[in-house]
């Protein structure tokens, strides 16, 4: 219970009034101080019109998950024991990446005697958003007297990638790279897993051909593949310092969170198992793959949880302690970043553990900052020393991504604009090809 500022207008007032009384009318104290005392008991009385916090309830609901984009409302209806005209004043109190809240608008209820309230949440990026209490205020019927309640809400939103635009992305890929005809088709010549001998013709390939049973059978017998449509799909995020920078706006690991559930979308569609990985220090956490629709709603949940750590990545420990999960072969993705050679020599390392068994892509979005200040040109000499500086770091650069590529690694490299485009295309040439 506080005072309004009205209230502390009016009283305030009180103060030069009452001396004036004194000095220029020679009023008596007892009646100069009346003006004072009747301020006092006119508060009272709004005091005690105003309902207390007890009399007032809030019910609360708010979204358990919001996309980045989108507006979702929080809404808190309101009601007193004894219904009256009132206005109230509530903000949320919240920790977490959600825009400046705008002020509550009112919605109308069935109900006449409780008052709804609509907070818009408009979330700038994604993570977690806290919701800690409401805090409610309302004001007497004369205006002098305030009170307040505060009702704790301690909710987690989670803040996740729009998937309406991944799946309209992902089924024009899908779409794209479906075959034609009402009949299902079986892919043959082609892949990893054994489907059946045939009978040698111009044309096949010479190593698949199987010597002992074309011994057995007096004539050249060649083995017949088929692709796997069962393939192990891990996702690895790389959380350290690096993934902090922000690019057009974004983070960088936001950028590689979207083209990562884009990913899981088509490999979910097609019939993968799809996983994901959180790594920097350490292996942070690890989400065993799953397949079917249903299982996005996991990837989704892991991805809001991943935190801009301000950790240096150990590539090696992390990339080991992923490898340890594998039990079986998998087309492992790696989104990350590095700036100078010696941290890419521990990435090299650590590459070189995961490609002896597993297929692996390597993802990194490319700087425009050292491209601008390179092919921009040189109008001072510290704009050629910073030139020609930048001009070493995208050389080192180069090597280091030729060095990846060596170990067997398929590497993309690419803006972040086309980020989502570069990964599914190779994702779906590795499928078409069989080397998964």
């Amino acid at each position: 219970m506080r005072p309004t500022p009205k209230m502390a207008a009016i009283f305030a007032v009180s103060a030069p009034l009452t001396l004036a009384l004194l000095i220029g009318f020679g009023f008596s104290w007892p009646t100069a101080l009346a003006y004072p005392a009747v301020c006092a008991l006119i508060f009272l009385v709004d005091l005690a019109w105003t309902p207390s916090p007890e009399e007032i309830s809030a019910a609360s609901y708010y979204p358990w998950r919001i996309s980045i984009g989108q507006t979702e409302a929080a809404y808190v209806d309101v009601s007193e024991k004894k219904p009256a005209k009132r206005s109230f004043q509530a903000k949320l109190e919240f920790e977490g990446p959600l825009a400046d809240l705008d002020s509550p608008r009112l919605q109308e209820t069935k109900e006449a005697a409780t008052l709804r309230l609509v907070f818009p949440l408009r979330p700038r990026r994604r993570g977690r958003l806290l919701i800690e209490a409401l805090w409610l205020r309302w004001i007497g019927p004369l205006g002098l007297c305030a009170r307040k309640k505060i009702v704790p809400a301690r909710v987690s939103v989670e803040v996740v990638q729009d998937v309406e635009k991944l799946s309209d992305k992902a089924l024009s890929f899908l779409f794209r790279e479906s075959d034609p005809g009402l009949k299902s088709l079986t892919f043959r010549g082609e892949g990893t897993e054994f489907d059946s001998l045939a009978e040698h013709a111009q044309g096949m390939d010479n190593r698949f051909i199987d010597w002992k049973r074309s011994a057995r059978h007096r004539k050249l017998l060649s083995k017949e593949f088929k692709l796997e449509r069962n393939n192990q799909l891990i996702l690895g995020f790389d959380t350290g310092r690096l993934m902090r920078e922000d690019v057009l706006g974004v983070p960088k690991l936001d950028h590689y969170v979207k083209a990562g559930l884009l990913m899981a979308w088509v490999g979910l569609k097609s019939g993968d198992l799809v996983g994901s990985a959180d790594f920097s220090q350490k292996l942070n956490g690890f989400l065993k793959p799953g397949r079917g629709k249903p299982f996005f709603a996991r990837l989704q949940s892991f991805t809001a949880s991943l935190d801009y750590r301000p950790h240096e990545t150990n590539f090696v420990a992390g990339l080991c302690d992923l490898k340890t999960q594998l039990a079986h072969r998998s087309l492992v993705v790696i989104f990350t970043e590095f700036v100078d050679s010696i941290s890419a020599e521990f990435l090299l390392e650590g590459l070189s553990l995961l490609v002896k068994k597993h297929a692996v892509i390597f993802v990194s979005a490319t700087d425009a900052t050292l491209g601008r200040l390179t092919d921009s040109p040189p109008l001072s000499v510290r704009d050629m020393a910073t030139a020609v500086i930048a001009d070493n770091f995208r050389r080192d650069r180069a090597i280091v991504m030729e060095r990846v590529a060596r170990l067997g690694v398929h590497v993309v490299e690419t803006p972040p604009k086309y980020l989502s485009a570069s990964i599914l295309n190779k994702y779906l040439s590795l499928k078409q090809r069989g080397l998964l």
